[in-house]
């Protein structure tokens, strides 16, 4: 099955959606609109061949603590308090495009996204909502905060080369 990820439409059907979690299918009923328009994030939908909402995700500028980052990686940054990062606040799939792979598919998009931002940041950062969460990001190579098991990041360094030669068509 193929999905359009597009900006988010007010005009679309939200109503509908089901991810298996009431928080995350209030945020976009009920709260996603009034970020966007405050500005305080961006949100990007899946939608399915009938031009349902089948997942979204949010973006959102963010930092992360100098010190959080473990040592290896600090020693190879400058000696800022704070570097800049891109934050995935939300990451939601419609109960029946689970385990499909479409996850997998908006955090390649996000990554994208975050790497050919003309404003650079440092990570993408997450804050799973629990252990099968971390372990989702764990696998695409997310490496875990010193002091937050939960709040994971990933150096967009590490991925922009493969963005870019895939723009490219490389």
């Amino acid at each position: 099955m193929t999905f359009d990820i597009v900006s988010f439409d007010p005009k679309l059907d939200r109503g509908r959606f089901k991810s298996g979690s009431v928080a995350l299918d209030q945020y976009l009923q009920q709260q996603v609109s009034q970020d966007i328009r405050r500005r305080v994030s961006a949100c990007f939908l899946a939608l399915d061949s009938n031009r349902q909402v089948a997942a979204y995700y949010t973006l959102a500028s963010a930092s992360v603590l100098l010190d959080q980052l473990p040592a290896a990686i600090q020693n190879q940054l400058p000696r800022y308090a704070a570097v800049p990062a891109v934050r995935m606040g939300r990451l939601a799939l419609a109960e029946q495009y689970q385990l499909q792979g479409l996850g997998s598919a908006l955090l390649a998009d996000a990554l994208a996204r975050s790497c050919g931002s003309e404003i650079t940041a440092f990570a993408l950062i997450v804050d799973a909502k629990d252990s099968k969460a971390a372990h989702f990001y764990l696998r695409h190579g997310f490496i875990a905060l010193s002091s937050q098991p939960l709040a994971l990041f990933l150096p967009l360094a590490s991925v922009s080369n493969l963005v870019n030669k895939k723009r490219l068509g490389s």
